[in-house]
């Protein structure tokens, strides 16, 4: 399932997701499940037909990304695996960044990141302009709608609704996501 929320130039994109890491950290190994987060630059296409045709929209580049996972062997609502990815270089995120505050309370971590989404900005690296300064303004003011939607889906993957057949756990490398 994919929500997103678009402004002028920049959109949040969240999804489920059910991973396994084909080459993972030690302590990161088997199969993880949870909600993706991404901030991501958005381009507003030219309508290629009537006034009345449908308009491109191109979800583009990340910026940011937020994973609300667990490992799927562990205890639901651990969130054992939260982690965020401060920095992309092109498409590539960094490396996994663990917080004690993200893995205790996500929702709440997540509201504070997304309301000073100016920082977070700053911190990838995306130079502000006037554009950018609006849409960060226009995503803090909903944040509870991002939340929402991020916490409908941890309730449905934990319920099992979007989970992957079992069985693929076991497989060396899985990622069933939009994002």
């Amino acid at each position: 399932m994919l929500y997103v929320f678009g402004f002028e130039r920049i959109g949040v994109a969240v999804s489920d997701i059910f991973f396994v890491d084909p080459n993972p950290n030690k302590g990161q190994e088997g199969a993880e499940r949870g909600v993706r987060l991404e901030v991501r630059m958005l381009e507003r296409g030219q309508l290629k037909g009537s006034i009345y045709s449908a308009r491109p929209i191109h979800v583009d580049q990340p910026i940011w990304r937020v994973d609300l996972l667990e490992s799927v062997a562990g205890q639901p609502g651990s969130f054992d695996r939260a982690h965020h990815h401060p920095v992309f270089t092109g498409w590539d995120p960094g490396p996994r960044v663990f917080s004690k505050e993200l893995s205790s309370d996500p929702l709440g971590w997540l509201a504070g990141r997304l309301s000073e989404l100016d920082g977070v900005l700053q911190e990838a690296g995306i130079d502000g302009d006037d554009v950018i300064a609006a849409d960060a303004s226009r995503v803090r003011a909903c944040v509870p709608e991002i939340l929402d939607s991020v916490n409908r889906l941890l309730v449905k993957v934990r319920a099992g609704g979007l989970d992957r057949p079992s069985g693929e756990e076991a497989a060396d490398s899985i990622r069933e996501s939009w994002l």
